[in-house]
């Protein structure tokens, strides 16, 4: 089959109609096709966009900022706003640009944007904006971003009625598409009006992707004719007055909303009901599609709806929304189902504008006809819900139907399984590797802070004394009113840079106002990481934040950054400012905690996501430096994962236990671990990311057969989960443009929130011969047909478990554990995996699930996991599991154009270990003496305890890692060969950060040792002090004194003498407790005083355990998993 000639400039290029966009990239070419239709009609305007990124808006300003090219050429102008009441209060500048004859334009066109928060903060400016009303030839359209779930915001938000608050009408639309075709609307009915125009933009419609019609002509504007436009119009005017203003408003501009929707006919029947309605159901936007989908799940297309007697009735302006309209609708009807998100808003005027008239139907919405809870407030809708609804009605009141019938217990009965599905695990978002929030958001003991918008509101569910937040830009002002009343004196409250240059600035000078005692920190990131990386507006600097709040009174301002050296010699900074290296983050804070009212501290440290997206582009410094762990050294204890937070540390499971690795193509060279009180840390300087060839390269890709491709019945459902940052949503990406090639329908819709740092992604994909069979694009219960699950974890989720049907679901499934981030904190953190596959099994049967090795293939034949995602998909198309060409597929990963020779391949050899596994695992299999490697991986540590747990912990102890053996550990030669497996160069120079008992100095604060640096001169040291092991434990050793050494000689001897015990106790009753007798040592990990700590907590374990084996009392211990 051909494929359709496609490029990714084609979202722009006016002259294509066909095209394959997401809805930001919809609403940029919106703004093109408004120019050009103004053109055409002999207008010379031009557009103007501004607002406020936020969920789902979030990544909109980039979209705009990448076509700057294609902006300029049709009189666009871009320009982010500092905060969303400032944009709107340009927009409406906008609108006033040829009032004076001075314009340069006919008109200009608006487009704000603002997610629900901001809407609520703009509400003023709305309101006198919309009094004053919008130019002839201009118009206004302000892009509501709503979050109907608190995905990723603070609170659930519906902004509609901010909109009938202040008499602005809304379009709703149901797709990508319809924000092209309501957005060219939306203008036209500003213009005509006199109004601004709401769109509603919520997550399922604009930040999914579809293939749409973006041709010109495909709307055609019709200017009412029975509307009788007053004297002076309703336009805007240079010399107004206020109650004229709302005069027009009330008594003409309302009338004129609902002409123009008449006459352009938004609000559509797509059903009739027949000869003999009986049923209507009334809908909008998002809720559009899930009635669709709905009635899909009921087996009931258009043809059956008239057939059955049901009218639908899809919205497109909820309000304001004629009593014409709606009595027209309920005419002959029994029953009205009104299908909205949220609170009711059709639902009311339907009520309102029917009560009293002759035959009124019953009308259920939010609540059923007896009073009850139907399609509640909270939370979203879901189609399965909306489909029993239907479903049962058309029993009541239509007549019995089998198929119906059974439709409707089927998804009542999944619905219930449903209910009782609880996870085994859960993947939440975590700071990135090297992200500054996991040093600056730690505070002092005994202190508390509050949390902020941004990444660093994560730190909440973090071990950091952190927990409540307010409103974007109200930080630290909830602490005005409480610090009256509460017996603490002070309290830390964490800022970001966006939010401190949105309106944090103003509850700072709020705080200092009040003289509460507050320290402010400013967690400046140099981008706005949560939403994408972008710049602040106005190119904020530390040193004008230093400026500017010194200048409001703070009665302190100290910078802790990273790099103190950066700063110019002559820059300009307050009085009395000091600068710090992040080391001294803690007495810092300690120091500013005891200063009277409000203080601030500045924390400069570049975003870890920005830094790697700049290194990439040669954009950052780059230094040639790598930290390896030292695995012989390691013991396992976890405080570099303590220290730095950071989930660049994993564990590394070998037959000595549990130790841990850097995973290198992760970390971001923050460099924060090697704090960790441990001497098994090396910095290697010249060293750079080893660049594996794998072994893919020496063998040609073979001809394979091709697999039978699934027919298409109505549509083809997958579902591509995994981790977010390892490129889950390209991967959506990739098979839509594979589709959009063949020139099928599809639909993308990228639920990620806060996952791409770290957390759950999902992206659902619906493939259809027409892009019109495609309703809602959320995969429903039971209905996906591939789950390509790139983490065992997410795909393990109840959210795709419940889209899984047994025995027809095909689920191909990465194995490769990835630690979460309760790593960090857990040092004996493990994935239930066997529970998950269990889980996975038991919803999708045996059959039909396949768990591949993905990540393991993709490495040695890629030599780095980059691949795996894509290996997967073509396992998945191997099986016949995708109905797309390989054709397409490897065009579109040609067009995506990142690494297409290896993604290429990748998708290849995902084929070959579909049809040919034991060639590919052949080819794989790691060389014989590699094998034991593999074998330390495979074995859990359960099994060797079960096996040689007494052997392995009395070697443990007796063979105690003190300064013989740690030099003896870094001369062997098998330290040389990790470095060299694990980093590139060639001209390498290893650094050992080491604190010895006589040389290094206790930290001020928390009283440990310091750790040094010891550079290469310190390994022929080593290899010297290794030789004089055999003093070890006599009277010349040097060492020997120590609290530490005696107590690891002494701990030898006490295990001994508890084996003795256990054996004159064991039995077939006690011998699980006598196996975790045994295993004790192994709790005790470590060096100093972490090893003490965790010496203590042991002893603990061990003396309730003594307990039980001598009363002989044996509880059946729960087995790990």
């Amino acid at each position: 089959m051909a494929l359709n000639q496609v490029t990714l400039d084609d979202k722009y290029d006016l002259a294509k109609s066909r095209i394959f966009v997401t809805g930001f990239q919809a609403i940029v070419r919106l703004c093109l096709m408004q120019k050009e239709r103004d053109r055409r009609a002999g207008l010379n305007t031009a557009g103007y966009v501004t607002g406020y990124r936020g969920s789902p808006l979030g990544t909109l300003d980039q979209q705009f900022i990448r076509a700057q090219r294609a902006l300029d050429k049709y009189d666009v102008h871009f320009q982010a706003g500092l905060n969303e009441d400032i944009a709107a209060t340009a927009i409406w500048g906008s609108q006033q640009a040829e009032l004076r004859g001075e314009g340069k334009f006919d008109g200009v066109f608006g487009l704000w944007y603002g997610k629900g928060p901001g809407v609520d903060r703009t509400g003023d400016v709305f309101r006198h904006a919309n009094f004053a009303g919008t130019s002839k030839h201009g118009g206004v359209l302000a892009l509501m971003g709503d979050d109907h779930t608190a995905e990723s915001s603070t609170t659930a938000h519906q902004s509609e009625y901010h909109f009938i608050d202040v008499m602005i009408p809304i379009l709703n639309p149901a797709g990508v598409q319809e924000i092209l075709d309501y957005g060219l609307y939306g203008w036209a009915m500003s213009r005509f009006c006199g109004t601004w125009v709401a769109l509603k933009s919520m997550h399922e419609t604009v930040e999914s992707t579809a293939v749409i019609d973006g041709s010109l002509e495909r709307v055609n504007i019709v200017i009412p004719e029975d509307f009788v436009v007053p004297e002076g119009g309703l336009n805007i005017r240079l010399q107004d007055t206020i109650l004229g203003q709302e005069a027009r408003l009330h008594d003409y501009k309302r009338d004129a909303m609902l002409a123009f929707v008449r006459a352009n006919k938004l609000n559509k029947y797509i059903t009739s009901g027949g000869r003999r309605p009986k049923i209507g159901i009334i809908t909008v936007g998002k809720s559009y599609l899930d009635v669709r989908q709905a009635l899909d799940e009921l087996g009931i297309d258009e043809v059956k709806c008239n057939d059955l007697g049901i009218r639908l009735y899809k919205i497109a302006c909820p309000w304001p929304i004629s009593q014409q309209d709606l009595k027209q609708f309920a005419d002959g009807l029994e029953l009205i189902i009104v299908v909205e998100e949220k609170r009711s808003l059709i639902e009311v005027q339907v009520r309102e504008e029917l009560y009293g008239t002759a035959n009124q139907p019953v009308c259920i919405g939010k609540k059923d006809e007896q009073g009850n809870w139907l399609f509640p407030v909270k939370g979203a809708l879901d189609p399965n819900d909306v489909a029993i609804c239907i479903g049962e009605r058309i029993l009541q009141r239509i007549g019995p139907n089998a198929e119906i019938a059974a439709r409707v217990a089927a998804l009542k009965e999944a619905q219930r399984i449903l209910a009782e599905t609880r996870d085994v695990a859960v993947r939440i978002p975590y700071f990135c590797s090297g992200c500054p929030h996991n040093s600056s958001t730690v505070v002092p003991e005994g202190m508390r802070a509050y949390a902020g918008i941004g990444c660093h509101y994560m730190a909440q569910w973090m071990d950091r004394s952190t927990l409540g937040y307010t409103q974007m830009g109200g930080e630290g002002a909830n602490w005005i009113g409480e610090a009256s009343f509460s017996k603490r004196p002070h309290v830390f409250q964490n800022l970001g840079d966006g939010t401190y240059n949105h309106s944090g600035y103003m509850a700072i000078r709020a705080a200092i106002a009040a003289g509460v005692n507050i320290t402010y920190k400013i967690l400046f990131n140099d981008a706005v990481a949560m939403t994408g990386g972008q710049p602040n507006e106005g190119g904020l600097t530390v040193p004008q934040i230093a400026r500017q709040v010194a200048a409001e009174g703070a009665r302190r301002v100290v910078v802790v950054t990273d790099e103190p050296w950066k700063y110019a010699k002559n820059e300009e900074w307050p009085r009395g400012l000091t600068i710090h290296h992040r080391d001294e983050l803690m007495p810092i804070q300690q120091e500013l905690a005891k200063i009277p009212g409000v203080t601030v501290l500045i924390y400069d440290q570049t975003c870890a996501a920005e830094k790697r997206r700049r290194r990439k582009r040669g954009r950052f410094p780059d230094p040639e430096e790598r930290v390896i762990i030292n695995e012989l050294v390691c013991e396992g204890c976890g405080d570099c994962g303590v220290k730095s937070n950071c989930v660049s540390v994993q564990p590394l499971e070998t037959e000595w236990g549990r130790k841990r690795t850097i995973d290198q193509s992760s970390c971001n060279k923050d460099f924060s671990c090697v704090k960790g009180f441990c001497p098994s840390f090396v910095s290697v300087h010249g060293a750079k990311l080893k660049q594996g060839t794998g072994i893919a390269g020496a063998h040609a890709l073979a001809p394979l057969p091709e697999p039978k491709l699934p027919a298409i019945a109505k549509t083809h459902d997958i579902i591509v989960t995994g981790v977010g940052g390892t490129g889950i949503v390209t991967i959506g990406g990739i098979l839509g443009m594979a589709a959009h090639l063949e020139g099928k329908g599809v639909g993308i819709l990228d639920m990620a929130g806060l996952a791409q740092k770290g957390g759950a992604v999902y992206s659902h994909i619906r493939i259809a011969e027409r892009a019109e069979d495609i309703h809602a694009i959320r995969i429903a219960a039971g209905g996906a047909d591939l789950v390509l699950g790139g983490d065992i974890v997410v795909a393990g989720n109840k959210k795709v478990l419940a889209a899984v049907k047994h025995g027809v679901t095909e689920m191909v499934i990465n194995v490769a554990e990835v630690m979460p981030g309760d790593f960090t904190r857990n040092a004996d953190f493990s994935l239930p995996t066997e529970r998950l596959k269990r889980a996975i099994l038991a919803d999708a049967g045996v059959e039909k699930t396949h768990f591949v090795e993905a990540t393991r293939a993709a490495t040695a034949l890629f030599g780095n996991s980059i691949a795996t995602n894509i290996f997967l998909v073509g396992y998945a198309y191997q099986l016949g599991a995708i109905p797309l060409s390989a054709a397409a597929i490897t065009q579109a990963i040609e067009l995506n154009g990142e690494a297409v020779e290896m993604n290429q391949a990748a998708f290849h050899w995902g084929r070959r270990a579909a049809c040919e596994p034991a060639a590919v695992e052949a080819l794989i299999q790691p060389a014989p003496e590699a094998v034991s490697e593999a074998r330390r991986l495979s074995q859990s540590f359960d099994e060797m305890v079960a096996r040689r747990v007494a052997f392995l912990t009395l070697f443990k102890l007796m063979a105690y890692k003190d300064e013989y053996e740690v030099a003896r550990l870094y001369a062997d030669e098998s330290f040389a060969k990790q470095v060299r497996n694990e980093v590139g160069g060639e001209h390498l120079r290893l650094y050992v950060h080491l604190a010895p008992p006589l040389l290094a100095r206790a930290d001020k604060v928390t009283g440990e040792p310091k750790k040094m640096t010891f550079g290469p001169w310190i390994f022929p040291l080593f290899r010297l002090l290794a030789k004089f092991k055999f003093l070890r434990g006599t009277a010349f050793d040097p060492f020997g004194y120590s609290n530490e050494r005696r107590t690891e000689r002494a701990l030898v001897r006490d295990y001994e003498t508890l084996l003795e015990e256990v054996l004159a106790r064991l039995n077939g009753d006690n011998h699980h407790i006598a196996v975790a007798l045994a295993a004790i040592p192994e709790k005790i990990r470590g060096f100093g005083h972490v090893k003490m700590r965790h010496l203590k907590a042991a002893k603990a374990d061990e003396a309730a355990l003594l307990d039980q084996l001598r009363s002989g009392v044996a509880p059946l211990l729960k087995a790990a998993e």
